[in-house]
């Protein structure tokens, strides 16, 4: 079914999927655990998920941003800014096939990463650009914008604002100083025309530490 990309590593060590993974995930499990494999291999090879991960792969990531794509519509066209290694972006696309994502990565090498993974794993629904996302002022235009580790909501909000469509939304995936960062977006807010954030506590059912995720709407 898959292309015979990943290396002979021993991937022992790699997080058993918690109770309930392949429910959630449902059709798409297969590739998601094909993802998990590349995270825990090429993924530490080529420097983009650090070697202390590997005992946590689904918990603090995969499913930690497989969360989000309870917020996204099979209509949408989901900006995911610095997508590194395809986080959130690509569990959205593997439980949301009908949407389209676009991953955004400006390093070469991550890029060629994503190109990598993302034909092994034949995602469809998913494009890879490489650049930063404030380049990409009125050459692309989304619907929501995801983001994860990838700076201050502040600098978040300057990057995006313009590369969302009317009622578009940033999702961001925060840690639990998100407060601290929202209280400085005030007046930015109010001079991009974006609503208050709300911040949504979700755990899909299986996490036991549940992923913070900021929503912004452009009004």
């Amino acid at each position: 079914m898959y292309s015979s990309v990943l290396p002979m590593t021993d991937i022992s060590a790699l997080e058993v999927p918690p109770a309930g993974t392949e429910e959630f995930f449902g059709a798409a499990y297969p590739a998601a655990t094909r993802y998990a494999q590349h995270l825990a291999t090429t993924g530490i090879e080529w420097g983009l998920i650090g070697p202390r991960e590997i005992d946590r792969l689904w918990t603090r990531h995969i499913l930690n941003c497989a969360v989000v794509a309870e917020f996204i519509d099979d209509s949408d066209v989901v900006g995911d800014v610095g997508s590194g290694a395809g986080l959130p972006g690509i569990p959205i696309a593997l439980l949301r096939p009908e949407a389209q994502v676009v991953l955004i990565e400006p390093m070469e090498r991550r890029v060629e990463w994503l190109k990598m993974v993302v034909d092994d794993l034949q995602l469809d629904n998913v494009r890879i650009v490489r650049a930063r996302v404030e380049e990409l002022v009125d050459e692309e235009m989304f619907t929501v914008v995801t983001s994860r580790a990838v700076k201050a909501m502040t600098t978040l909000i300057e990057w995006t604002h313009e590369v969302m469509g009317p009622d578009g939304r940033i999702l961001a995936l925060k840690g639990a100083s998100v407060e601290a960062e929202l209280a400085k977006t005030k007046k930015l807010l109010k001079r991009c025309r974006l609503s208050q954030p709300k911040i949504h506590i979700v755990d899909g059912g299986i996490l036991e530490v549940p992923s913070r995720v900021v929503e912004i709407v452009k009004k």
